[in-house]
């Protein structure tokens, strides 16, 4: 059986959900389609996704771009929102480089 990108994509993706996210805080923006970006602090990450802060509503499917220090936008789509918390699922996993430099750079004590 063959599966395209996207389809070998959601599937890892999934698996990765059992992976353990990692509690940081790295200084970021954040823009939901069609909207204004805005500062935000990334509260924990994943090579598939990420939480953060969003103080407006943003509804699940709506697609975003994370902006991280050091880093081009990243894209991706929102999952949930609650409690000025938004977590998302980027739409190409992060690569585990760039996941352990972020960690090395940012995760503080405590973490």
């Amino acid at each position: 059986m063959m599966f395209d990108a996207k389809d070998r994509y959601t599937i890892a993706a999934q698996e990765d959900r059992s992976a353990p996210r990692t509690r940081i805080a790295i200084p970021a923006q954040l823009r939901a389609s069609g909207g204004r970006s805005f500062h935000t602090v990334v509260q924990d990450l994943s090579l598939s996704g990420f939480c953060a802060n969003s103080v407006s509503r943003l509804h699940p499917g709506t697609v975003c771009w994370l902006t991280l220090p050091g880093l081009g936008s990243l894209q991706g789509q929102v999952i949930w929102w609650e409690n000025s918390l938004t977590g998302c699922a980027f739409d190409q996993m992060l690569s585990p480089i760039v996941h352990d430099n972020l960690l090395l750079r940012f995760r503080g004590p405590g973490y």
